[in-house]
């Protein structure tokens, strides 16, 4: 009976997480792109940042250095975790501009492509989930519990941007 009231929990959590990542992907409401430049400029590399903000090294140097305070750990962890969210909620914004533009381009498009169709479904929903678990790393993070890697997020954006990038050129280049 315990197994079954723990399975019967686990199933209500993970589907009201489903439907939580599913409805903020179909709130958001993201700019759209409109020309080359962006996507010339659009890159993983200003997010590189990230996968070192919430590393150990600057806070072992910090420890190391003479006059160290405990409270000086915590505040660095605190500013640390506000530039990350603030990273992290540009690169929301980016992976959600380069679906909705890959959604319109599928839209116009000759031929369907329930492939990509399928991939842009799977990516929005791995995204989804991906940042709802950076998040909450980042919350233990900021009390010094665990460590934060975005690398699979960033690799999420880059699969879709380069999706992106090989639907765009002949599109783009005749709107331009």
């Amino acid at each position: 009976m315990t197994l079954l009231v723990a399975v019967v929990t686990f199933l209500a959590a993970a589907l009201a997480g489903t439907l939580f990542v599913v409805f903020r992907l179909a709130a958001a409401r993201p700019s759209l792109p409109v020309n080359l430049e962006w996507l010339d400029e659009l890159s993983t590399d200003r997010y590189r940042p990230m996968m070192r903000l919430l590393d150990g090294d600057d806070l072992e140097f910090l420890q190391s250095t003479p006059g160290f305070q405990p409270e000086m750990a915590s505040q660095m962890r605190k500013e640390r975790c506000l530039i990350f969210r603030s990273y992290l909620k540009c690169l929301e914004s980016d992976f959600q501009r380069v679906c909705c533009a890959v959604k319109i381009l599928m839209m116009q498009a000759d031929q369907d492509r329930p492939d990509l169709a399928a991939l842009l479904l799977r990516s929005q929903v791995a995204f989804g989930w991906g940042v709802l678990a950076i998040q909450f790393r980042v919350t233990l993070y900021s009390y010094g519990v665990g460590t934060v890697n975005v690398r699979a997020l960033l690799k999420q954006f880059d699969v879709m941007r380069l999706e992106l990038g090989s639907l765009t050129p002949v599109s783009m280049a005749s709107a331009a």
